[in-house]
């Protein structure tokens, strides 16, 4: 079976895939097409994108969308509204009040925070199933899908490999990793993925992963970061101080079987304390969970498959 793979920089990130196939080629090439095309659609940062007509029409009329951006949209305010969910696709209006991790960041004044506090409530995009359409009831709402949007198109293009006949499939988003069938180069079939170690420059992992047919993804404060006035910032928000998040979290590392659920669990559990979310990880069915504290502490879930 032939292998081929390759690297895009896509959605601020450098993203990686692998695919075993007959005509490994062709498959890539489609690949990278509908990631450019959903990368085109679903930004929120690209002001002619499909998400943003919807975020330009905050207070004034609902916009019908396509069937994907819709459904990610309705997963997105379902998972916000979820008691005890650090997860909020609303958030919008405050990450581009701070743009950590772009060119222009800044440090908001605590009135801007404030006024902005009332239009980040997930309960106010307004859904019509019927129509496929989105309303954002406030003026100055704004959807933003970053916390799932690597997840899910993760997940459709390897739903795309598997139907053409793949044999195996490996793709990295930058932090978000989801493998099918048997990784080539071990006996045993299973892939490993590092995960780094947030207290040293990329590269350096704290450990590794054994998955097959498993999606891995971290969410990390050390990633993205902004100094203001001798204080360093981070990219996680609190819906409720509209402040990066006071955690003792450097970074969690879901397994998952869909990569989409490791964006959900990452980021719903990521303003609860590392000994909280192991607790509590260790109940949840076909989820296991790794996390790094920012004192260099590491504990994880009973059945994670390290690798030794």
């Amino acid at each position: 079976m032939n292998e081929g793979k390759r690297t895009l920089q896509l959605m601020g990130t450098v993203i990686q895939i692998w695919v075993q196939h007959e005509t490994p080629e062709l498959l890539l090439a489609e690949a990278e097409q509908r990631l450019i095309d959903y990368e085109k659609r679903f930004s929120a940062n690209d002001p002619h994108s499909d998400l943003m007509k919807i975020n330009k029409q905050a207070g004034k009329a609902p916009v019908k969308t396509q069937p994907d951006l819709y459904e990610l949209i309705k997963i997105g305010k379902q998972q916000s509204l979820v008691e005890n969910s650090f997860l909020n696709i609303a958030i919008g209006p405050l990450i581009q009040a701070w743009r950590i991790g772009f060119a222009d960041a800044t440090h908001p004044s605590a009135e801007q925070i404030k006024e902005l506090l009332p239009l980040i409530r997930p309960e106010d995009i307004l859904l019509n199933d019927a129509e496929a359409s989105v309303f954002l009831k406030q003026p100055k709402m704004a959807i933003d899908l970053g916390a799932l949007a690597k997840g899910y198109f993760a997940d459709r293009i390897i739903q795309y490999f598997r139907q053409t006949g793949a044999q195996a499939a490996f793709i990295d988003l930058g932090g978000n990793v989801l493998t099918y069938g048997e990784a080539p180069n071990h006996a045993d079939g299973y892939w490993r993925v590092g995960i780094q170690n947030p207290m040293l420059p990329r590269g350096n992992q704290a450990a590794i992963i054994k998955v097959k047919n498993q999606s891995v993804v971290t969410s990390g404060i050390y990633e993205r970061k902004f100094e203001w006035q001798g204080k360093t910032y981070h990219h996680i928000f609190s819906s409720k101080t509209g402040y990066p998040m006071q955690t003792d979290l450097a970074s969690l590392t879901i397994v998952s079987d869909l990569s989409l659920d490791g964006e959900i669990w990452t980021t719903r559990l990521y303003g609860w304390s590392a000994a909280e979310i192991i607790v509590y990880l260790t109940s949840v069915k076909d989820i296991q969970g790794l996390v790094i504290t920012t004192d260099g502490r590491m504990a994880f879930t009973p059945d994670l498959n390290m690798a030794n």
